[in-house]
């Protein structure tokens, strides 16, 4: 009963703090963000999983590019495509990234592996200090515990790509390590207007 009562009196300052955080964020402008699913849970009172079988069954099988919800920026903008989030996947975590001209991507590193299919445009990453330069129709991969970071290395134009990762696999075994190094700038790319990126379906601009 006690730890019950512990438990309610915890969940009730939780919800004072969050609310309070609201109301910080609101007067900026901004709204809180929200809590990231990294791993679903799955639980039944049974040994069969029939009734989530046919959940699965019932989710769509394909995803219009137009109904991506970009955010970020104003230099790396991410849209993501499933997560365990979505109740689609569990293992697999695939999103859509926009380098806007001459931008760079946050500065961080993770456990889980990588592959980036370049879709269009021109850059490098930084691995571990590495250079490596891409292109379109290039893939690259991310291995594991590999500090990286994404340059558009085209003052003109914006370079995308399809990012496919196992992160939900790798965090479900305890691989927990992931860290920021530097975070994402929050000015737009030095000589450069106001971008606004375009979802996989349209053409760069």
């Amino acid at each position: 009963m006690r730890a019950m009562v512990h438990h309610g009196w915890a969940e009730r300052v939780w919800v004072r703090i969050y609310r309070a955080l609201q109301r910080m964020y609101a007067k900026r402008g901004k709204q809180l963000p929200e809590k990231r699913v990294f791993v679903r849970g799955l639980s039944s009172r049974t040994y069969s999983l029939r009734a989530e079988l046919q959940r699965l069954r019932s989710v769509p099988r394909v995803i219009k590019g137009k109904d991506l919800k970009l955010r970020w920026g104003p230099q790396y903008f991410n849209a993501n495509i499933v997560t365990p989030q979505s109740h689609i996947t569990q293992v697999l975590y695939a999103h859509y990234v926009v380098l806007a001209p001459g931008g760079r991507s946050q500065k961080h590193g993770h456990m889980n592996e990588a592959i980036f299919y370049i879709l269009d445009g021109k850059g490098h990453e930084i691995h571990d200090g590495v250079r490596h330069d891409w292109e379109a129709g290039d893939v690259v991969a991310v291995e594991n515990s590999c500090v990286h970071q994404h340059f558009n290395d085209d003052p003109a134009r914006p370079a995308r790509a399809i990012v496919i990762k196992s992160k939900p696999a790798y965090l479900f075994m305890n691989l927990l390590m992931q860290e920021v190094v530097e975070r994402q700038p929050t000015d737009r790319t030095p000589g450069q207007p106001l971008f606004i990126p375009t979802d996989p379906s349209e053409p760069p601009v």
